[in-house]
């Protein structure tokens, strides 16, 4: 795995440890970049209610990296829609347990809606190993 180095200078906001202002790789290395992931299951299913969909959606992409050989701590960078502000706290505790320590690169942005009605939220990130 190439070295990757995750940069939180002291004069940029502390982020409390729950994410990175940056992730420097270097070296030669095989970067995945992967889809937005929402909550269907591999059946076609939709979960039902945000919680359910951002436990999939870890799912998918851990599956994603499983594929490719690479797991959550080559994650350099994650971008997560939410559809509200309520589901904050629900993405957090949801990223953390799937991450399982690892931290990356990170952009949360509050939308109005998603491409299809029935996601309410997607999440899409970067991997290099």
């Amino acid at each position: 795995m190439p070295p990757i180095t995750l940069v939180n200078p002291p004069t940029v906001h502390s982020t409390g440890g729950r994410y990175a202002h940056g992730a420097r790789v270097e070296g030669a290395a095989r970067r995945l970049v992967i889809s937005g992931q929402v909550g269907i299951a591999p059946d076609g299913t939709v979960a039902e209610g945000a919680e359910a969909q951002m436990h999939q959606a870890l799912a998918n992409m851990k599956a994603i990296l499983a594929a490719e050989g690479m797991g959550f701590a080559d994650v350099v960078k994650m971008t997560v829609f939410l559809t509200g502000t309520g589901q904050i706290p629900a993405w957090r505790t949801a990223r953390t347990a799937a991450m399982e320590g690892a931290v990356s690169a990170s952009t949360l942005l509050v939308v109005s809606a998603l491409a299809d009605p029935r996601f309410l939220m997607e999440v899409e990130a970067e991997a290099v190993a």
